[in-house]
């Protein structure tokens, strides 16, 4: 890596590490429901767990890899150990930080504000996502993200029935979730997310804050409070959101969906909405730190016609879901085998 490249990746790492925040134990409480959350006590970002940069031990394989992010991200994009980037990745991961930073002011300010009235003030939690959302949208207009959303007029129907609904997408980027809440709107609408999450600086005290649900997949009591607080807020009028892969797919293909992801809409009787998201994998490549490359004109999102839960299994549910999904998928993000 040549020293002006050095440089540059260290300054972003340095911006990275000095906005980190920590907090030793927090409580997540909702309609009755508590739940324990240990957050991370290092000031440090743990290194991606980059394979194409730790695997690269021969001349050619780093030659190679070399052509391939500067082929994504243009003749200045260079790799490290936390991802790949470029001059736009470096801008993205700057204006995301500064607009960060308002945004863990307001969410701790309201956080504050839960406390001292005892969680009466906002008891669903819309401020926290509305800060969240605000930050999304920011991020999106200033570095040209906005993604192109094809079938918004069956939402606006949708909305008209005054119902709550699980989203649920294909997940290839970080930039889905921020996708997501912009396709939703302005409106209340509660993330499923793995309890990893809840360590990340700055979206963990989002997600915390919000009200959004994390599931422990190693303690079987976390997971099923999480589908008793998921099934409340769907009950209350909040929609869910979800991505049942349970992680981004690093090919672009759509991976198999995790055990279930549906149950809370299933038991509800609530309708899911199913989205398919174009492109992500090609805005922010799985080993690169930021996206590398604006997300307009590139990226699109295909709201799908609503689907009942009423009258079906999980299982039939799952299914149909998932090929409807697909349906919306250009050749390269399908599923190599069904």
């Amino acid at each position: 890596m040549k020293s002006y490249e050095r440089a540059i990746a260290f300054v972003c790492v340095i911006v990275l590490i000095s906005t980190s925040s920590t907090d030793a134990f927090s409580f997540q409480q909702h309609r009755g429901i508590t739940t324990a959350v240990t957050k991370s006590n290092s000031l440090f970002p743990q290194p991606r767990n980059n394979r194409l940069y730790a695997s690269t031990t021969s001349v050619d394989e780093r030659d190679s890899l070399k052509k391939k992010i500067k082929a994504e991200g243009g003749k200045l994009a260079f790799n490290c150990k936390y991802g790949a980037l470029n001059p736009y990745a470096i801008y993205y991961g700057v204006t995301a930080i500064l607009l960060g930073l308002p945004w863990f002011l307001e969410l701790m300010l309201t956080n504050l504000l839960y406390i001292i009235t005892r969680g009466k003030v906002d008891s669903f939690k819309r401020l926290p996502v509305f800060f969240s959302q605000m930050w999304g949208v920011l991020l999106m207009f200033f570095s040209q993200s906005f993604p192109k959303i094809i079938g918004k007029e069956k939402l606006n129907e949708f909305y008209k029935q005054d119902r709550s609904a699980m989203f649920v997408a294909n997940h290839n980027s970080w930039m889905d979730i921020p996708f997501v809440g912009y396709t939703i709107g302005w409106r209340n609408y509660k993330f499923i997310s793995k309890a990893e999450l809840g360590k990340v600086p700055i979206l963990g005290r989002s997600i915390k804050t919000g009200g959004h649900l994390m599931i422990d997949r190693s303690d079987r009591r976390s997971q099923i409070r999480t589908i008793k607080a998921g099934m409340q807020w769907l009950k209350d009028g909040v929609h869910l959101v979800t991505f049942p892969e349970g992680t981004r797919s690093k090919t672009g293909r759509l991976l198999p969906f995790k055990s279930g992801a549906f149950k809370m809409a299933h038991k509800t009787g609530s309708p899911v909405i199913p989205c398919s998201i174009i492109n992500a994998a090609e805005a922010h490549p799985h080993h690169w730190m930021f996206p590398c490359k604006p997300s307009k004109n590139l990226c699109k999102i295909i709201i799908h016609d609503p689907i009942e839960s009423i009258g079906k299994t999980e299982q039939e549910l799952a299914t149909e879901v998932r090929n409807t999904i697909i349906s919306g998928l250009p050749e390269e993000q399908k599923p190599l085998l069904e």
